[in-house]
């Protein structure tokens, strides 16, 4: 029986990791999104939650209590010393949830787990994977999905200029890049693709599954 293969798909904001996500649960594999997983350990009453709000101010709490997540995006992708201190509150109250859902995908069977983040490289966790996929498009089409989703242009342009060179920083460690640019139908074929070439090098004796790689080394 092969193991579980564990795929990092990361990559600059608005370039579709979550479809490319969507389509390889379609294809029966586990999803992780860090962003959620952040999400639910800076819920109110927990220490992160409390730990922003140190930081940052009442300006980021919502009038439920929550956090202000667009008034707190708005502050830290303006000032990347204040990104940095929220990565430093979220990033290690995240990990253990992942390595949790990992773990239960492995004990599971699971042919693969997606681990879905931003900060894949820069948080550690692409060092727990087989493949690191870069999802990238042309800064054009990435603006426009932006927006549509309400983010103002110049929001827009202010979050995509926050991640500086991302796509040169993170090639050293990429395995695939998979473009999600033009037609939706396409990249899913490519991301199909790919993902059939993952799993089938998995089976191989002389392939992804014959020793251990980056995915088996400790991650403590």
């Amino acid at each position: 029986m092969t193991r579980t293969v564990r795929i990092g798909l990361t990559g600059p904001i608005g370039c579709g990791k979550s479809t490319v996500a969507g389509w390889l649960a379609a294809r029966g594999a586990v999803t992780i999104d860090a962003d959620a997983e952040a999400r639910a350990v800076t819920a109110p009453g927990l220490p992160a939650h409390a730990a922003i709000l140190a930081r940052f101010g009442d300006a980021v709490r919502g009038p439920d209590g929550s956090l202000d997540r667009a008034e707190l995006a708005r502050l830290v992708f303006a000032d990347p010393a204040a990104l940095r201190d929220l990565e430093a509150i979220v990033h290690p109250a995240v990990r253990p949830r992942i390595l949790a859902a990992v773990e239960a995908a492995d004990a599971a069977g699971t042919p693969a787990v997606v681990i879905e983040a931003i900060k894949l490289v820069e948080g550690g966790l692409a060092a727990l994977c087989d493949e690191v996929w870069l999802v990238a498009c042309a800064p054009e089409e990435q603006r426009a999905r932006l927006t549509g989703r309400g983010v103002t242009a110049d929001d827009a342009v202010r979050r995509i200029a926050a991640q500086g060179e991302v796509v040169s920083r993170l090639a050293p460690a990429v395995t695939r890049i998979i473009e999600t640019g033009g037609d939706l139908a396409a990249a899913e074929r490519r991301t199909a693709a790919a993902y059939a070439a993952v799993l089938a090098a998995a089976a191989d004796p002389g392939g992804l599954g014959s020793t251990p790689g980056r995915a088996e080394r400790s991650p403590g």
